[in-house]
């Protein structure tokens, strides 16, 4: 008797503060290719992509969530149904307060979409020197400090990413599409 391939369909909702480089990062995986001008996303972006994990099909939907506050009150209604979510943040300096705000993402997933697995991506990491990250401590998001927020929080990981160059963007997607597949396939 033969296996028969499954079908499986995750939802991805992707979170964070606007122009922290979540559209691009979308576009890079699943394009694999980068937009440099900035526009922003008004309400939700959807992507549908597809994979294929030990022989079975994987159908992402892919929500790219906007970040502006003016959208606060309609993102309730594009967090239903999502399987995983993903915190961005930027390690850009001009961009440092959306580090601060992964807290106030965290509890706004935490409220519309309950236990469900969340991942944190730093990204723009093309942007610093990403050495004074592994090396001070004293740094609110150093790789440290950003690796116990995490563990305190269950996060299911923290990918260091860069939309622009392509650095941990598929690795990041992938594991993230692994975890939950081998978490359902059964």
């Amino acid at each position: 008797m033969l296996n028969e391939e499954k079908e499986f369909k995750f939802k991805i909702t992707i979170v964070g503060d606007p122009s922290v480089g979540k559209t691009t990062l979308v576009k890079k995986y699943t394009t694999g290719s980068f937009q440099k001008d900035y526009i922003a996303t008004l309400g939700a972006q959807f992507s549908k992509y597809g994979e294929v994990i030990e022989g079975n099909q994987i159908n992402l939907f892919i929500w790219d969530i906007a970040g502006q506050d003016v959208f606060e009150t309609m993102r309730s209604k594009f967090y239903n149904g999502s399987s995983v979510a993903i915190i961005v943040f930027s390690h850009a300096p001009e961009e440092f307060t959306s580090f601060n705000r992964i807290t106030k993402w965290f509890k706004e997933l935490d409220e519309y979409c309950g236990n469900i697995p969340i991942a944190l991506f730093g990204n723009k990491i093309d942007l610093i020197n990403e050495k004074d990250l592994t090396l001070n401590e004293d740094i609110v998001n150093s790789d440290l400090n950003i690796g116990k927020y995490s563990k305190d929080h269950n996060f299911i990981g923290y990918f260091k990413t860069s939309a622009l160059t392509g650095q941990g963007v598929i690795e990041a997607f992938q594991k993230i599409v692994r975890d939950l597949y081998f978490k359902v396939k059964n």
